[in-house]
C-alpha cells in the first residue's frame, strides 16, 4: 500500500509511519516543521521529508490512503487536494482500527493512568515473550517504537485517548476502536478547550463504554465514582471486572505488594500506580497471563517515560520529573511522593502549560491539589497564555485557585531556575510536574543539584 502522512512529524504520527514502513508499506509524508526525536528517527528510515512545507503535488490518485494528523489545519493544501481527488482520508485512530478490525482489540481508557497501564501490560507481555500489536503514548524501555503492527498477531493493545481524532473528525480517538476488552482507570475533567463542561466530558466515556463489542469485557476502577456511574449505565451486553487499591506497605522508601507469592518489592509507588497494577493484572489475565507470571514480571516495571521518572538520586535527595498537569494527576502524584518519602521535605513544582490549566475558569479545579507538599511552587508563562490566545491569568487568580497561603508563584524562567538552584535539598524530594520545560529548564543540569 502507498500511504501519505499529512503532519508526519507528530509523536503518534511518526511512530505509525515507522510501523507501516516496517510492515512493508510505501510511506511518504509532509510537515511544516519536525523536531527530534521524530526527525532523526524518520531520517534513519529514509522517511524524513526532503523539504519542510505542504506540497499538494504529493497527493495523487495512486495513493491508497492519506493519514491526517491533528497538527494540520482544515485548509491544509494537501488535505484540500486529497478531498478534491477523492483519495481515502483516515484519522490516526481510524487507520489503527482498519489495521486491527480482525484482531482482539484491548483499549485502555481514562483521564489518567492510561499510558502507565498500557506500558505495564506491554512490559508483562514482553517479559514473557508474548507477541502483540500495540500503540502506546510513551517510548518504552525495550520497545523500538510506540506503534507495532503485524498481520499475524492475535491481540492489539491500544492506549485510548479521549482527545479529538483529526481536524476534520471531531470524535474522540477512543470512540473509533470498538474494543473487545476495555479498561477505564478514572474520569476527571480535562481538555476544557474541547469539552467545555464536566458533563460533556463524562459523556465521551459513556460513549466509549457503550462502544464495546457485545460480550466484551470491561475492567474498571471501582474507587472512582464517575467510572462506576459510567460502567453501570453501559448499554452493551458486557462482563464487568472491578479493581481497587491492592494491599501493600511501604518500608524504607520501597513499596511492597501483598500477594499469595509473598511481599513483592516494586519499582513504582503511589496508590494510583497500585491501582494501575491491579487493572493491568486483570487485562493480562484476560490475555492469557496467569497471576503468578504477572507478579514475576511487574516487579521489574520501572514506569513509563515521563511518568514519575527519577532523574537524580543521592543519599538524602531524590528528584522526580512527571508529566502530571491536570488537577487529579497533580494531586495523586504529589500525595504518592509524600507517602513514599514521608520523612523528607517535599518540594512540588507545577508548571501550568496546557490550554485547560491556563484557563481562568478551569483554575479552580486545582483547589488543594498541592496540599501534600511541604513547599509548593507554581510556574506559568504569560507568553504561553498569549500564544494560546487565552485571557490573561493573574498571580492572584492562581493563588486563590490553589487555596494555599504560602504558594510560591513564578512567571520568569530565570527566577524559577534561580530558586531551584539556591535551595538546600538535603533530606528533600523534588517533584517537577509539567508537560513543558518551565520556559527552557535543562533537566540534565538539574541532576547537578544532587550530591552522590
Amino acid at each position: 500500500m502507498k500511504i501519505h502522512f499529512i503532519a508526519i512529524g507528530g509523536s503518534a504520527m511518526h511512530n505509525l509511519a515507522l510501523a507501516l514502513h516496517q510492515k512493508g508499506y510505501q510511506i511518504t509524508g509532509s510537515d511544516d516543521t519536525i523536531h527530534d526525536p521524530s526527525k532523526s528517527r524518520l531520517e534513519a528510515k529514509g522517511l524524513l521529508p526532503e523539504i519542510f512545507g505542504w506540497f499538494p503535488e504529493k497527493i495523487t490518485k495512486d495513493l491508497d490512503a492519506v493519514i491526517l494528523g491533528m497538527h494540520a489545519k482544515i485548509d491544509n493544501p494537501e488535505l484540500l487536494k486529497a478531498q478534491e481527488l477523492g483519495v481515502k482520508i483516515y484519522s490516526y485512530p481510524e487507520f489503527l482500527y482498519e489495521q486491527s478490525k480482525h484482531k482482539t482489540r484491548v483499549v485502555i481508557g481514562g483521564s489518567h493512568g492510561k499510558t502507565t497501564i498500557t506500558s505495564m501490560i506491554l512490559h508483562v507481555l514482553n517479559y514473557h515473550d508474548r507477541e502483540v500489536d500495540y500503540m502506546v503514548g510513551a517510548q518504552l524501555e525495550g520497545f523500538e517504537t510506540m506503534v507495532h503492527l503485524t498481520e499475524e498477531n492475535d491481540f492489539i493493545v491500544l492506549e485510548g485517548d479521549e482527545y479529538l481524532s483529526s481536524p476534520i473528525d471531531r470524535r474522540p480517538k477512543f470512540h473509533l476502536y470498538k474494543p473487545n476488552i476495555a479498561l477505564l482507570s478514572g474520569i476527571a475533567w480535562d481538555h476544557i478547550n474541547v469539552f467545555p463542561t464536566f458533563e460533556n466530558y463524562v459523556e465521551q466515556f459513556q460513549i466509549f463504554a457503550d462502544s464495546l463489542t457485545n460480550g466484551g469485557i470491561m475492567v474498571y476502577n471501582e474507587a472512582d465514582e464517575n467510572v462506576n456511574n459510567v460502567v453501570e449505565k453501559a448499554t452493551s451486553s458486557i462482563k464487568k471486572y472491578p479493581y481497587d487499591t491492592p494491599e501493600h506497605f511501604v518500608d524504607n522508601g520501597i513499596t511492597y505488594l501483598n500477594t499469595f507469592e509473598g511481599d513483592l518489592p516494586l519499582e513504582v509507588f503511589g496508590n494510583h500506580n497500585l491501582q494501575n497494577i491491579a487493572g493491568a493484572k486483570w487485562i493480562c489475565q484476560h490475555m492469557g497471563i496467569d497471576e503468578e507470571d504477572f507478579y514475576e514480571a511487574i516487579m521489574s516495571f520501572k514506569g513509563a517515560s515521563k511518568r514519575l521518572e527519577k532523574i537524580a538520586q543521592g543519599d538524602t535527595t531524590t528528584i522526580f520529573k512527571d508529566f502530571a498537569h491536570s488537577p487529579s494527576k497533580v494531586k495523586a502524584t504529589t500525595s504518592a511522593v509524600k507517602v513514599q518519602f514521608k520523612n523528607r521535605k517535599l518540594i512540588a513544582c507545577l508548571e501550568l502549560h496546557t490550554y485547560s490549566s491556563l484557563n481562568a475558569d478551569f483554575l479552580t479545579e486545582y483547589k488543594n491539589a498541592l496540599d501534600q507538599a511541604d513547599e509548593a511552587v507554581v510556574f506559568y508563562s504569560p507568553h504561553a497564555v498569549k500564544i494560546k490566545q487565552l485571557e490573561e491569568v493573574t498571580e492572584e487568580q492562581i493563588a486563590e485557585a490553589f487555596q494555599r497561603d504560602d504558594l510560591i508563584i513564578y512567571t520568569n524562567p530565570e527566577q524559577f531556575k534561580e530558586y531551584l538552584f539556591s535551595k538546600n535539598l538535603d533530606k528533600s524530594t523534588v517533584l517537577l510536574m509539567s508537560s513543558g520545560n518551565y520556559g527552557g529548564l535543562d533537566f540534565e543540569e538539574i541532576k547537578t543539584l544532587v550530591r552522590a
